[in-house]
């Protein structure tokens, strides 16, 4: 991988003020790193794995792994010590690199019993006393500069021996079921990836990225070798609470994150108008606006007159103080990881902030479809990028084959092969359909649907994004496999819904009054019915219970990537379920008996 030259390639904030590295520095420290690890016995094959939030030293040890052709194993740092155990053993990892002593501590433990642990390398701060061979960063990199010292071809020759056929990193899928997989992705996968997306996606050197989703995701690391790959600038965000305000300081051009961060922004917005008459019209007509104006580009109809001059006065009314709340330089987001609501992909396509949306996984390096910023057709995830193919099996599977294709799952060929048809082909595991013009469209994993009592198959994602868009829901999830008709369980947003209770004079205190209130559970039957009404009878939503606590990554309901692990919460609300059904049936009874009296 190329790195263009730039004086501030990578920025990071310490101790409250911003700090860079320049592409020269990043370079040489890389090849130091390369240079420790063999200095450190590892060779051509061996596994490295880290354990970290993002930060420069994440990336320069990733790129250090290449340059020595050291296998890297990315770990988020949310994991729990026996999941970071089970990658470390699985992999076999010689070395682990670890943000600092207080990650390392919380999972000492879990690291007892992985025999092929050799090392420790702490990436900040310094290494716990009395822990034998553990190491610095800053220690590491001076090894490799010791040894460069003596060898100074020694670098070059270890970036020579690395073929593209070799592994460059095994990455464990968080998967919503099951024991993680390792997938395993050669450099051939992961620079034909960067080549193919990069010929899509219009990067170029004068923009400034501000790095959001973590690095031990697929997603945001091949967005990080591309963002090298074409000399811009990266600013790490400090924390995902602190994004909103790094935006404004940092001002980026373009900035890569999920759907559920565009969300937030967007709810954000809705809160603020909310406190009072005027404000709200104003938003929802600017609203109406952005989406009819947005419809008409995405289309490539002509805009009518009159609705070019309301877009004109909204964005000067209301769009510009989005677009100066995000910093005021954005002129692409991109989203993937999970689906993008339509509305809010017109809302800010509309609003001047477009999000291209792509699809890809971690078996694919990631990216197997992108939209391109001058065509980007809102509602799909684009055309295939160049070089790679994608059909439809006959239940609506998509299915791929490409350079980007990994090479199979670590230590596990039964599972490899479950997942390639007879003629090689890759199986998503996703639904979707392929238009006229090939643009693809998702609509739902294949191992989330779920079949009603009824014989009817009902694919949830579609749902819960119309659910979502009230005010009211933060989180939905439908269920109902098996059951006579789907329900929901809703989170709702609580500074929306604590505003409804004192408009309408509710005395409510806590979450599970509100939760249990007649009135705010009509409210949001009412929400549900409004935003599902023109579904088929199999696929309404007939009843709705609300949760008192938000849904997250370390309770376990969500995935790193914030995808929803049904099956985790079908266990952990199951009284919640059962009393939903249970409630539906013993109101049915009367209706029941009344309609056999009045047939007798």
């Amino acid at each position: 991988m190329r790195v263009h030259a730039r004086e501030g390639v990578l920025n990071y904030k310490r101790e409250g003020a911003w700090r860079s590295i320049s592409s020269a520095e990043f370079a040489r420290r890389a090849r130091c790193v390369a240079l420790g690890l063999h200095a450190l016995g590892l060779a051509r094959g061996d596994r490295a794995a880290i354990l970290s939030e993002n930060s420069p030293e994440w990336v320069l040890a990733d790129v250090g792994c290449q340059f020595a052709g050291v296998v890297s194993v990315p770990i988020y740092p949310t994991l729990a010590p026996p999941q970071v155990r089970y990658i470390l053993e699985d992999s076999g990892a010689v070395v682990l690199f670890i943000q600092n002593c207080e990650a390392y501590e919380r999972v000492r433990e879990s690291l007892a019993g992985c025999a092929a642990l050799r090392h420790i390398i702490f990436l900040t701060g310094e290494a716990t006393a009395g822990e034998e061979d553990a190491l610095t960063f800053g220690g590491l990199e001076d090894v490799g500069r010791a040894l460069e010292g003596e060898r100074p071809r020694l670098g070059d020759e270890l970036a020579r021996a690395v073929r593209a056929e070799d592994l460059t990193t095994i990455i464990y899928t968080s998967g919503t079921t099951g024991e993680p997989k390792g997938v395993m992705l050669t450099h051939a996968n992961v620079v034909s990836n960067l080549i193919d997306t990069s010929a899509r996606l219009a990067f170029r050197p004068q923009d400034t990225m501000l790095s959001v989703l973590p690095l031990s995701h697929i997603y945001e690391r091949g967005a990080m070798y591309m963002y090298l790959h074409h000399g811009a600038e990266v600013f790490f965000a400090e924390s995902v609470e602190k994004v909103g305000d790094n935006m404004r300081e940092v001002r980026p051009t373009v900035v890569t994150a999920v759907p559920r961060l565009y969300e937030k922004i967007f709810a954000r917005i809705e809160e603020r108008a909310a406190g009072g008459r005027v404000k709200a019209a104003m938003l929802a007509w600017a609203v109406g606006v952005a989406k009819r104006h947005a419809r008409h580009a995405v289309g490539k109809r002509r805009v009518p007159p009159l609705l070019a001059a309301q877009h004109r006065l909204a964005s000067r009314l209301v769009f510009s103080k989005w677009r100066a709340g995000l910093g005021g330089r954005i002129r692409l987001f991109t989203a993937g990881g999970a689906a993008l609501p339509e509305e809010i992909g017109l809302i800010f396509y509309g609003a001047g902030l477009p999000i291209v949306e792509g699809y890809g996984l971690t078996e694919t390096s990631p990216v197997i479809a992108v939209n391109d910023p001058d065509d980007n057709r809102v509602g799909t995830v684009g055309r295939p990028i160049r070089n790679v193919a994608v059909r439809t099996a006959s239940d609506g599977e998509i299915e791929t084959r490409g350079p980007n294709v990994m090479l199979g799952y670590y230590n596990k060929p039964e599972a490899t092969r479950e997942v390639f048809t007879a003629d090689g082909w890759f199986k998503t595991g996703d639904i979707g359909a392929l238009d006229a013009e090939g643009f693809l469209r998702i609509t739902d994993r294949k191992k989330d649907l779920f079949k009603t009592s009824g014989g009817k198959y009902v694919a949830p994602q579609a749902l819960e994004q119309r659910i979502k868009r009230s005010r009211f829901v933060n989180q939905v999830v439908l269920v109902g496999d098996g059951r006579k008709f789907p329900a929901a369980l809703i989170v709702p947003d609580w500074e929306m819904l604590r505003s409804y209770a004192q408009l309408k004079g509710l005395d409510l205190q806590t979450p599970a009054e509100f939760c249990r209130h007649p009135r705010v559970l009509d409210l949001f039957r009412r929400q549900v019915d409004s935003l599902t009404q023109d579904l088929s009878r199999f696929e309404k939503v007939k009843r709705v219970a609300l949760i008192e606590h938000e849904l997250t990554v370390e309770g376990g309901e969500l995935t790193p990537t914030l995808k929803v692990k049904r099956r985790v919460i079908a266990e952990k609300y199951r009284e919640v379920i059962e009393r939903i059904y249970a409630e539906a049936e013993t109101e049915a009874r009367p209706e029941q008996g009344r309609r056999q009296k009045a047939e007798g």
